[in-house]
């Protein structure tokens, strides 16, 4: 009687579902595409509100608790979290998801970073020794890492690796053709010159062609004086950008001065999954940052 009760335990816990993969996601948007590729498989955290500045998260108790139950963190990388992650994960004391091992993926690595600076000096603001670690704003960025994140996945879960491939494989069809759509729509903003107010839009820029004229912030990641303001205008002179742009996150303070100064329009992009109503996925991100791009058109 006894073998048999065992017995029957044994076939109902092999009849369980195995565990979901427990993610830690740094930012909105890799939470967005840990969700496109996992699947039923991954219970998926965000770290990061999507209006909260990526750079300056605090490095919560609650954090370190869900990083210390992740099977993997999702990290954009390019020093990008510096400032707070590198705590949280040395504060969980997981071995698993501690950088160099399997459980620990950075973005950037799937892809070629721009705006590499030349020297390193905190004078300059706030630069990143490995480039731009904003990424996410190119959507061919973001096929990159999903198949980068898929292999990682399918390392870390080998029994789930097929339905990773396949949710990759539905991802991508998927994903190529709204990109061709989003070129195509996008055309009339080629060789626009535009204004930003953080030096987040590099790889948006490459990939629309978009010619960046100038930049709110005299140096990455400080504020502009209201001189300096006025001095940007003063150069704007009789052939200003056709727009300014700022991420929904930023003060909007410096960029709506600026705009009603030069008398150009003032665009607030998402910038990430969840930066306003409509950004609800990847897919709606660039959607709707199109749109808006377009709209600054006008």
């Amino acid at each position: 009687m006894r073998t048999r009760t065992l017995s029957l335990v044994l076939l109902l816990l092999l009849a369980l579902p195995a565990r979901a993969v427990e993610i830690f996601a740094s930012v909105p948007e890799w939470g967005s595409l840990a969700r496109e590729i996992g699947g039923e498989q991954a219970n998926v955290f965000v770290a990061a509100r999507a209006l909260q500045d990526p750079h300056r998260v605090e490095a919560r108790p609650s954090l370190i608790a869900r990083a210390r139950r992740a099977d993997l963190v999702i990290a954009t990388g390019g020093e990008l979290e510096i400032g707070w992650l590198p705590l949280v994960l040395r504060e969980s004391g997981n071995a698993r998801v501690q950088p160099g091992q399997p459980g620990y993926f950075e973005a950037a690595g799937a892809v070629r970073m721009l705006d590499v600076p030349a020297r390193l000096d905190r004078a300059d603001g706030d630069v990143h020794a490995q480039g731009n670690p904003h990424i996410q704003t190119d959507p061919r960025n973001i096929l990159k890492v999903a198949q980068a994140l898929t292999e990682r996945l399918a390392a870390i879960d080998a029994a789930h690796a097929a339905a990773y491939r396949a949710n990759f494989s539905a991802f991508a069809g998927k994903w190529q053709a709204a990109e061709a759509r989003w070129e195509q729509e996008a055309a009339p903003l080629r060789g626009v010159a535009v204004a930003v107010q953080h030096t987040a839009w590099s790889y948006l820029a490459d990939w629309l062609h978009l010619k960046v004229v100038a930049a709110l912030e005299p140096k990455p990641g400080v504020e502009p004086s209201a001189a300096y303001l006025a001095r940007l205008v003063g150069e704007a002179g009789t052939a200003p950008p056709r727009m300014v742009i700022r991420a929904a996150y930023n003060d909007p303070r410096p960029a709506e001065w600026y705009a009603a100064q030069v008398k150009i329009p003032l665009v607030t992009l998402p910038f990430t999954v969840g930066g306003n109503d409509a950004a609800s996925d990847l897919f709606a991100l660039f959607d709707d940052t199109v749109r808006r791009l377009l709209g600054g058109l006008q």
